[in-house]
């Protein structure tokens, strides 16, 4: 083979290599909560699991327009959690659904975990704060541009939204941006 081939293949290959490894790291570095912010300890992925209603969230193309959202949570077999999430599209007149898969990202009492909804890359999902009976939660993703409020009901009483939105002030969220998702709909 010529040189000149053999230098194009080399090329061809390192840049390859190159491109793997980058997105290999970048999917890795994805999953690890940000800096300043600590996942609530002593966690009982027992008590999380079932349907849990969005009361807020960061808009995010994924979620654009979605009301009524909720996300399930079911433990598998392999140690993995199952995640569902479901919302209402009002402009197409349809529920939309999502599956992904949950992992564990150290402990299972430390509520930092990695979720896919598309194959092998996953994102960070670190619940911050949680209520002692199972109530509500706030969630982070991988950076501050992406944080949810969950309850177990679909509104949280005025005290504890302000906590929650006290807290996450406090870790860096731009509050003002938060979307109140409306939860008026009958599942269907």
């Amino acid at each position: 083979m010529p040189l000149r081939s053999l230098q194009t293949v080399w090329r061809s290959a390192t840049g390859w290599l190159l491109l793997l490894t980058t997105v290999l790291s970048l999917s890795a570095c994805s999953t690890a909560p940000p800096a300043g912010v600590t996942a609530v300890t002593s966690f009982d992925l027992s008590r999380y699991e079932g349907k849990w209603y969005e009361i807020a969230r960061l808009d995010h193309s994924f979620e654009r327009g979605l009301t009524d959202v909720s996300a399930s949570y079911r433990l598998q077999a392999d140690g993995s959690v199952q995640v569902i999430n479901r919302g209402y599209d009002s402009q197409r007149s349809e529920w939309k659904q999502a599956i992904g898969r949950a992992l564990f990202t150290g402990e299972a009492q430390r509520a930092s975990l990695k979720v896919s909804f598309f194959g092998p890359f996953y994102g960070g999902y670190h619940v911050v704060a949680l209520d002692p009976q199972y109530r509500w939660s706030m969630v982070i993703g991988l950076d501050r541009d992406y944080l949810w409020i969950l309850g177990r009901d679909k509104q949280l009483s005025p005290e504890v939204r302000t906590q929650l939105l006290n807290q996450a002030r406090e870790l860096g969220i731009a509050v003002e941006r938060l979307i109140w998702v409306a939860q008026g709909r009958d599942e269907g």
